[in-house]
């Protein structure tokens, strides 16, 4: 009498061991995700996502500093190998590859930076894409080292104006100053940059 109760009973329990069985055989096979899954794919076989990123980016002239005006960047394309140098000032150019006047200017830079070595110049590339930026000074022929600043951590932390690009000439005290200009000649490079050595910020 009872029987037919007893046994829709044991199907029911037979069914939901069966259901059980098969979530715990898919979660053993596809995994759930973890806090750390995403870490794990970063660092597959011990390099990390910006590494195969750098690994991309074609090879570079190393930096000969990689802390300007206390903000710390990697060297693009490059590695960091400090000078031991006190600069009569450093002189940064602030650039993008995508950006038409910094094409334009890069090259004055270059020819600046070989007609002082008594200053510090370099690059800095604001942008994420650095292999894009690696291969535009390639094909323009520039030499001028250039750190990469993926994070836009140099204009925010010196508060510059949003703009590529711009120059930042820091003096030997640490002070700097921001001119936001693009340069067409090494002569005019020069005058500003005398100007922002010796003068008031």
């Amino acid at each position: 009498m009872n029987t037919p109760r007893k046994f829709a009973i044991a199907s029911a329990v037979g069914a939901l061991i069966i259901a059980a069985l098969m979530v715990l055989m898919l979660v053993g096979l596809f995994g759930l995700p973890s806090s750390d899954s995403n870490d794990g794919a970063q660092s597959q076989g011990g390099v990390s996502q910006q590494d195969y990123d750098a690994a991309d980016v074609p090879a570079r002239p190393d930096c000969p500093v990689g802390d300007v005006a206390g903000v710390q960047l990697p060297c693009l394309g490059g590695q960091v190998q400090p000078d031991s140098q006190a600069p009569a000032a450093t002189v940064v150019t602030l650039w993008a590859w995508w950006c038409q006047p910094c094409r334009q200017e890069l090259p004055v830079f270059d020819e600046f930076a070989a007609a002082h070595p008594e200053m510090r110049v370099l690059g800095v590339h604001a942008d994420t894409d650095a292999a894009a930026g690696a291969s535009l000074l390639d094909e323009l022929g520039v030499q001028l080292p250039s750190l990469q600043d993926s994070s836009n951590s140099f204009a925010g932390t010196l508060g510059l104006p949003g703009v590529v690009p711009i120059m930042v000439v820091v003096r030997p005290d640490g002070s700097f100053v921001p001119v936001a200009k693009v340069f067409d000649s090494v002569e005019q490079l020069e005058a500003v940059v005398q100007e922002a050595m010796h003068g008031a910020t």
